[in-house]
């Protein structure tokens, strides 16, 4: 008879609980053991890998996803190489467990500070990318946690084949199978059960389109780590160094259209526009990407003779909040920086910003005033990423302003707690 949902999610929440005490207590050294094996039998399995997600990618084309989605799915030899290197860094890092800072002596005698621990369990929900198995499994493991990750029915082939190189892993550094555990059903009732559930779970990082996030935002009874939208934008500031202006905006919009730090709007100034717009049209013409304007962009493109007419669009109100996630750019004028930083302002999803100039007022005024996660002087908005900060990996972005801020590494995977030292001290 098969398991119940109800008696199934109790069994894989019960058993990471006691996971998380066993990994709470693992030193770095087993812990990057974990990690190092992990890559070692990512390597050995590529045929497995391939033939597993060659199998979810038949049934993904059959079902007519996007082309957007496909890419997240597809696990090349380039995202498999990239898997392992993560793994690699992260058992690179220093260990965030255990660290104390802000040790101070008190007039009373105790010294107070602050000790980095786990949160716990960490539920992973995510679409698509099964690459995030991978980085969700060790950022947990390295902070500490036990994880219980939940991907999409689209990639479960692809998951079930990582999740068997996380078990040999952690088997062969000595370590509880159920410190990750990967859902293999599908049923819609565990994602319900997993963000319910405090009595297991501590922390929850939905990772997938908007309606998910939403939906797990609004029925979560645990704290979430999330991000909705990546309406993310390019400023073109009046002092901008040429050079710079056209290969940013092309890196920033055509590297990848289907990821969240893609650019989504460009705002160029009215000094500049008139310079640059055409150059900046005829590159995005060549990549096929639809440009939405406002009336002084359409009127300066539509001259361009290298910008065909099809390609140009008026912009409506929702473009300007629209993630296209997809070769469509929306494109506005504006009278300068504090036009720039009002418009990012409204229509911001507050992920990820950036401002091409060499005005350091201006650079420094946008660093300070732009509300986002990630806020870029002369750099694409596709760094802001785990891996580019330099985290190993990331287990997500969080837009949200308590602990969590941006990509979440490893430190975004703990707390702290406050430590008193004392010498048979008492209150007076």
């Amino acid at each position: 008879m098969t398991e119940t949902i109800d008696a199934y999610f109790d069994r894989l929440g019960q058993a990471a609980r006691t996971a998380a005490q066993a990994i709470a207590r693992a030193g770095t050294a087993q812990k990057n053991a974990a990690l190092r094996a992990i890559a070692d039998a990512l390597d050995a399995a590529r045929p497995d890998l391939t033939a597993a997600n060659e199998h979810d990618l038949q049934a993904a084309h059959a079902a007519g996803l996007s082309p957007a989605l496909i890419d997240r799915l597809t696990l090349s030899p380039k995202v498999i190489d990239a898997m392992i290197e993560g793994l690699e860094q992260i058992a690179g890092l220093p260990d965030p467990v255990g660290e104390i800072r802000e040790l101070r002596q008190r007039p009373s005698g105790i010294q107070v500070g602050r000790m980095r621990v786990p949160l716990g369990v960490v539920g992973i929900i995510y679409e698509s990318r099964p690459n995030v198995t991978v980085d969700a499994a060790a950022l947990c493991l390295k902070a500490g946690n036990a994880a219980i990750l939940r991907g999409g029915k689209e990639a479960i082939h692809s998951n079930q084949a990582i999740a068997r190189c996380v078990q040999q892993g952690l088997a062969a550094a000595q370590l509880p199978a159920t410190v990750v555990q990967v859902i293999e059903r599908t049923e819609r009732e565990l994602v319900t059960r997993l963000v319910s559930s405090p009595q297991y779970v501590d922390v929850i990082v939905p990772r997938g389109g908007k309606g998910l996030i939403e939906a797990v935002a609004q029925a979560a009874k645990v704290p979430v780590i999330k991000h909705l939208d990546g309406n993310c934008h390019v400023y073109v500031h009046a002092a901008a160094k040429p050079e710079w202006v056209v290969p940013i905006v092309e890196n920033a919009k055509t590297h990848r259209y289907g990821v969240c730090n893609a650019a989504e709007t460009l705002l160029i100034d009215e000094a500049v526009a008139p310079r640059y717009l055409p150059e900046i049209g005829a590159m995005l013409a060549r990549h096929g990407v639809e440009m939405r304007c406002c009336p002084k962009a359409w009127s300066l493109l539509h001259a361009a003779p290298q910008v065909p007419a099809e390609l140009l669009k008026p912009a409506t109100e929702a473009d300007w909040a629209t993630e296209y996630l997809a070769p469509i750019l929306a494109i506005r004028v504006v009278t300068g920086l504090d036009d720039a930083i009002d418009h990012i302002a409204r229509y911001s999803s507050h992920h990820t910003e950036a401002i091409i100039t060499e005005d350091y007022s201006a650079a420094m005024r946008f660093l300070r005033e732009v509300d986002s996660a990630s806020v870029m002087v002369n750099a694409s908005t596709r760094f802001a990423d785990g891996f580019e900060y330099g985290l190993g990996a990331e287990i997500g972005i969080s837009t949200d302003k308590f602990h969590a801020r941006g990509p979440v590494g490893l430190e975004g995977l703990t707390s702290e707690k406050w430590i008193v030292l004392g010498h048979g001290t008492i209150r007076r």
